[in-house]
């Protein structure tokens, strides 16, 4: 029977220690909690694609763990990446690179990483650069909240929050060099903030934070080109108050998209048509404040939310007949949970 640990991080106030471990029955969505590895804010945790070791970002910068044979974890070592904290990181399918996103200081950073896993030098950074603009409620800053890899991994893709700009960069994995392809631009204001493929590679999805929205653009490697397809509100119709489009996740079969919204505190769950539409299935209370982070069980039919102002982590069965979501555990108490990274050890 294949077996499941799920890495919860956290900011570290008050009663916060680092990084959580639970043991996690999927068939049933159970978490029970092991113990922790004490580390200073690691807000965002990442497992390479080999499955061998979790990074995090901390107050040095960002660090690396070895994932021991029982889901455990080994420091490996902190680096800094000449920069503020950054909130997001990716590794590519190697685990050559490491990649920060910094909302802080709207900085993008490639770090090399070395054959044991740790993080070594910076090959590349970028400083993005803001705009003049006549309208006040406008952010002027660069946010850099998220940068991932494309998946044939010919480029990297930076969301800046700030611009409303997604920038596409040609990544030459010898040097680990970064040169800018081109720029998508978003609605202005919107607030572009997390995107995630589809598992066939063709399609983008993207959380708009300040529109309250997500939308779907095509990818072909070719070029690259993009084309926006579609966009929908993440709120309920009649939803009036103030609220932030959060984080996404897309089941394993590319059938559901799901998103989370802080403020009303709610998870939207999209079917994905086959005409590239997205059609909402329903916008529901996850039970928990500002959930950051959300994890689809395997077999779709149950998911987490990690949610950073309640300190829980709430479970809920899906029933996608009749468009509904169902609390299926109490909450587990989690200090200031940000992020959820899961392995699947066989």
């Amino acid at each position: 029977m294949d077996k499941y640990v799920a890495y919860v991080g956290s900011y570290t106030r008050g009663e916060s220690k680092g990084i959580y471990i639970f043991d996690v029955d999927v068939k049933n969505a159970v978490f029970k909690e092991r113990g922790f590895f004490e580390i200073d804010n690691p807000s965002f945790l990442t497992i390479s694609q080999d499955g061998k070791y979790l990074y995090s970002d901390c107050d040095e910068g960002v660090a690396a763990f070895r994932i021991l044979e029982d889901g455990g974890l080994e420091l490996i070592n902190k680096h800094s990446i000449q920069g503020l904290r950054p909130c997001y990181l990716r590794t590519d399918k190697k685990n050559h690179y490491l990649v920060s996103a910094g909302y802080y200081d709207g900085k993008l950073t490639v770090s090399r990483l070395n054959e044991d896993g740790s993080v070594g030098e910076v090959t590349d950074e970028i400083f993005m650069k803001s705009m003049q603009t006549v309208i006040s409620n406008r952010n002027n800053r660069c946010h850099v909240n998220c940068a991932t890899f494309t998946p044939d991994e010919k480029y990297l893709m930076a969301v800046d929050l700030g611009m409303d700009q997604i920038k596409v960069y040609d990544f030459d994995h010898s040097t680990g060099k970064i040169r800018l392809r081109d720029i998508i631009r978003c609605e202005l204001d919107s607030g572009p903030r997390h995107i995630v493929f589809s598992n066939d590679h063709k399609y983008i999805y993207m959380t708009h934070e300040n529109a309250n929205m997500v939308s779907e653009y095509s990818y072909d490697s070719n070029g690259p080109k993009f084309r926006k397809l579609c966009q929908q509100s993440t709120l309920p119709a009649k939803f009036t108050g103030e609220n932030c489009a959060v984080t996404l996740k897309i089941t394993d079969d590319d059938q559901y998209l799901f998103v989370t919204n802080s403020g009303d505190n709610s998870v939207a769950i999209f079917k994905i048509t086959e005409t590239r539409e997205l059609e909402q299935m329903c916008v529901l209370p996850v039970s928990g404040v500002y959930p950051r982070d959300i994890y689809v069980f395997p077999d779709k039919q149950h998911f987490v939310t990690v949610n950073q102002d309640s300190n829980s982590l709430t479970t809920f069965g899906v029933n996608y007949e009749k468009g509904y979501i169902y609390m299926s555990r109490q909450p587990v108490h989690v200090p200031m949970p940000t992020c959820i990274a899961v392995k699947k050890f066989s």
